[in-house]
């Protein structure tokens, strides 16, 4: 607990009025004995025990005048220089260590700032109410994720970040997941480095939306960016280092993202599709962005990357993998147009055959007072013999719907959505969700 020397000085001017009425009723209780001196002798023991009192006084009030001459010492060291507090503490006694010791410690205390170090903690939730015509499918009530999103700014230039996520998969079981944890390292605004695991910087909706439904529109991400364990078809979540800044360039406002990782699993579709600890093989994947956002016109961002890597599914001598992604967007308080497409191209090696599969998605919503309207169509057609996901194939169609903010903490979205497949019956959907923040 922090108390202040002038704190320190108003409980000692308190503790005068105590002395003073401690005194007053030593007079008050001994007022007999002393009128009694003038009738008859005291005895001696009655004097010995007026000395003591008087003696005890005395004490006391040379005490008081020690203690307010060191406060006085500190309130001129305080206008100094932190090191000046130091050594004039340890003059008057406060401390036991020598002015050395005590300056270190205050050094230490700078450069752990409590106020600074404190985790931050926000919270993320959702809960809806999904039904549809596809077969085996049931309308039920849903728990959706609930998102802890972690912060701590560890230094001038250190931040920790994490997302810890706790979501219900279709077996009904509860599972946590580090998301993201990242050790960020700020030299300036033109370079910044992280380290550990992260979303990759593929397009734009993947680091704009995280594990949560609160920030997006919808009640659900575009097909193309569904997470990996959703049956997504884009290394979502990468674990390696990832350096990004702005680029000088005036009012363009150009940025640029250079990342290196671990790549996604892929000798075997059921491992974990994020390699967090160990690498299946030594070739690493590489991805670079590079987009802008122009001072002329608020909200607007274009830009494109480019994303490598070799994957080695069993049986495989290797496929290459390359993912090609350009976007522009136009995101405002009370307009939304969202526009992003691209390519994956894999190439096994040995064999003359390359399989593109192109998608994309447009959506556009509108703000009138706490209600957004919304739409959006999406894209994503598959070869039947893709090599690393032959189960995807044609899906398109439009999603619209409706977010009702209640306050700053909820809102309602309602959504119906219609997905056309290839060779199948469509897939016709309605949810009815609430998001919430605390």
């Amino acid at each position: 607990m922090h108390v202040s020397i002038f704190d320190l000085r108003d409980t000692l001017s308190r503790r005068s009025l105590g002395l003073l009425k401690f005194t007053l009723l030593c007079l008050l209780a001994y007022a007999p004995v002393l009128q009694g001196q003038q009738a008859e002798p005291t005895s001696d023991s009655e004097k010995q025990t007026v000395q003591l009192l008087l003696q005890r006084i005395d004490s006391l009030e040379a005490s008081q005048k020690q203690l307010l001459d060191r406060i006085a010492k500190l309130e001129k060291a305080q206008a100094g220089s932190p090191a000046g507090v130091a050594v004039a503490a340890s003059q008057t006694g406060m401390e036991s260590v020598a002015p050395s010791e005590e300056q270190e410690e205050m050094t230490e205390a700078e450069k752990m700032d409590v106020n600074r170090t404190l985790l931050n903690i926000r919270g993320f939730g959702d809960f809806g109410l999904y039904g549809g015509n596809q077969k085996g499918e049931h309308t039920s009530f849903s728990l959706g994720e609930l998102n802890l999103f972690i912060t701590s700014n560890i230094s001038e230039k250190f931040r920790f970040l994490t997302e810890l996520v706790f979501e219900v998969h279709q077996d009904n079981d509860f599972e946590e997941d580090l998301e993201r944890v990242l050790l960020e390292y700020s030299l300036n605004d033109y370079f910044k480095l992280s380290a550990g695991r992260y979303h990759s910087a593929i397009g734009y909706y993947n680091t704009a939306y995280h594990h949560t439904t609160w920030f997006q529109t919808t009640t659900d991400r575009p097909f193309l960016f569904q997470f990996e364990d959703e049956g997504g078809i884009l290394p979502i979540h990468n674990v390696g280092v990832s350096a990004s800044g702005q680029i000088p360039s005036g009012k363009l406002g150009l940025h640029y993202v250079a990342e290196v990782g671990n790549g996604r699993t892929s000798s075997s579709p059921n491992l974990e599709p994020v390699q967090n600890l160990v690498d299946e093989n030594t070739h690493k994947s590489l991805n670079v962005a590079l987009f802008s956002r122009p001072d002329t016109i608020p909200g607007l961002q274009v830009g494109f990357s480019a994303y490598r890597d070799v994957l080695f599914p069993l049986g495989s001598a290797g496929i290459g993998e390359t993912i090609l992604d350009a976007y522009g967007v136009l995101a405002r308080r009370d307009f939304e147009w969202l526009n992003e497409g691209l390519v994956i191209r894999h190439s096994p090696r040995g064999d003359g055959h390359i399989f593109d599969t192109p998608g994309f998605y447009t959506q556009i919503s509108k703000r009138f007072g706490s209600y957004r309207p919304y739409f959006r169509y999406q894209y994503v057609n598959a070869s039947p013999n893709e090599p690393v996901f032959p189960q995807v194939g044609l899906r398109t169609g439009p999603t619209a719907g409706i977010r009702y903010d209640v306050n700053e903490s909820v809102a309602l979205k309602l959504q119906y959505d219609y997905t056309e497949l290839r060779r199948q019956q469509a897939v016709s959907t309605l949810g009815l969700q609430v998001g919430f923040t605390f």
